[in-house]
């Protein structure tokens, strides 16, 4: 079974939420054995990666950064975010109380260290702030953890 993490843009545009959607699907299509999911829940990214792993067979363990973290997240996303929580065979919980950036980025380590590989929801951009999805990257790199970055043609962020 390959375990696959996932790093990736969130407040993404509709347009680009469903494009981003077929492209995950058809990448988790092509492993050739089983599919365990790594996702903190995020909206965005990590929300279209965990429902994909799950429509397509798959199990999902969560990672969550922080005690606080579902209160920061966008609240039309916690409905979703409770679901695949309740869906996850595992969970892994941080020790930090707040939903921060350095909890962020060692959740991000964390899931790395269980990854065969990176799914990088990525417009190849620098961090907007520490622990962004192109931090993720250069720390799965820096581990010689390999990297597919996922970034339809049309795909933008706000």
């Amino acid at each position: 079974m390959v375990r696959i993490a996932v790093s990736g843009h969130r407040g993404l545009p509709e347009e680009t939420t469903v494009l981003i959607d077929g492209a995950v699907r058809k990448a988790l299509a092509e492993c050739r054995t089983g599919v365990t999911g790594l996702s903190c829940l995020a909206d965005g990214a990590d929300q279209i990666f965990a429902r994909a792993v799950l429509d397509l067979g798959g199990v999902l363990e969560a990672v969550i950064p922080a005690k606080e973290y579902r209160d920061g997240l966008p609240s039309e996303c916690h409905a979703a975010y409770d679901e695949l929580l309740g869906r996850a065979v595992r969970t892994h919980r941080l020790d930090f109380v707040e939903s921060t950036s350095e909890s962020h980025m060692t959740a991000s380590a964390r899931m790395l260290d269980d990854a065969d590989v990176l799914f990088a929801v990525w417009d190849g951009k620098p961090a907007r702030g520490y622990g962004g999805t192109a931090d993720v990257v250069a720390e799965a790199r820096r581990r010689e953890v390999p990297v597919q970055v996922i970034w339809p043609e049309g795909a933008q962020r706000d």
